[in-house]
């Protein structure tokens, strides 16, 4: 009886002991994470003189938004931002209809040869034709300086099918589907009235993988567009932070500078604020699909 009573005291003592662990690591892991995040919208809300001088920290110092009033006066940087919402809106909408269409099916056992097929989706996870290769088929479609460049080649990610595979597999009971069956209803019925109501988890995360996939394609939209009309946030963001003096001269930002401040310190503010410009939208986002995203990782780690 005492010995039991000793283990307890001894498992509430490590017990207690991994937890001021977790949670110290934790706090330590959140600091280290939200200093970085606060320093950059400091900057960016405070006076060119007060940043280059080193002295924005936590709160940002002679407060002023003239960083975000420049971006605005941009046409180019608004111009890549509709681009933007137009390749992950619409790109995203495929993406997550062609990663269900593919998915679904593959998840049913009478799939004949669906072993087979997976070694071929698997194949291209590890081997791909390379850049040139590519390059050419895309140049040879004819989908060069198109908006669908940007929608079309990535219609399915292969890692994103398996995990919407493993969770109708785990998720949606065979039963479920076969008394649909016997009731009548086809397999567009099965689809549209069963499965899609039961996989709102898995089409959040398919949603938030794909969207942030779209938000920060930059190497795409740099190999195979050339016509400035038609870039996207990021590349576009790239070109200013490049060409950043020429760029604030042409469109007339620099004459806009309060009282002619140095522009070289108004440049550095500037970077701060296209940093929080282009990270606003995700983080907005995020928070709402968040749960759905830790749920989708731990049902890829299943084996289905």
């Amino acid at each position: 009886m005492a010995s039991a009573r000793a283990n307890r005291i001894k498992d509430s003592s490590s017990d207690r002991l991994f937890l001021f662990l977790d949670w110290s690591l934790l706090i330590i892991l959140v600091v280290v994470i939200t200093i970085p995040l606060l320093n950059v919208v400091s900057s960016s809300l405070s006076a060119p003189s007060a940043v280059g001088a080193g002295k924005v920290f936590l709160l940002p110092k002679g407060f002023n938004i003239d960083a975000y009033k420049a971006l605005t006066k941009e046409k180019q940087i608004l111009t890549g931002f509709g681009n933007t919402l137009i390749y992950a809106i619409a790109g995203t909408c495929l993406n997550v209809v062609m990663t269900v269409m593919c998915a679904y099916p593959l998840s049913r056992r009478e799939l004949v040869g669906k072993k087979g097929i997976m070694f071929y989706f698997t194949f291209t996870m590890l081997f791909s034709g390379g850049m040139m290769p590519t390059y050419l088929l895309i140049k040879s479609l004819g989908l060069t300086n198109t908006r669908w460049v940007m929608i079309l080649p990535g219609a399915m990610t292969v890692y994103n099918m398996i995990i919407a595979r493993t969770f109708f597999m785990n998720t949606i009971p065979q039963e479920m589907n076969e008394a649909a069956e016997i009731d009548g209803a086809s397999d567009m019925r099965l689809i549209f009235s069963i499965v899609l109501p039961l996989s709102a988890p898995i089409l959040a995360v398919l949603t938030l993988f794909y969207a942030v996939g779209h938000w920060n394609a930059f190497f795409d939209c740099f190999l195979y567009i050339t016509d400035p009309k038609l870039f996207n946030l990021q590349v576009v963001l790239r070109n200013f932070i490049a060409n950043i003096k020429a760029m604030m001269d042409s469109s007339g930002i620099t004459d806009s500078i309060a009282a002619q401040q140095d522009v070289a310190l108004f440049q550095e503010v500037l970077k701060y604020a296209i940093i929080v410009f282009t990270s606003i939208p995700i983080l907005v986002v995020y928070p709402f699909v968040q749960k759905y995203f830790v749920k989708g990782v731990m049902i890829g780690s299943l084996k289905g």
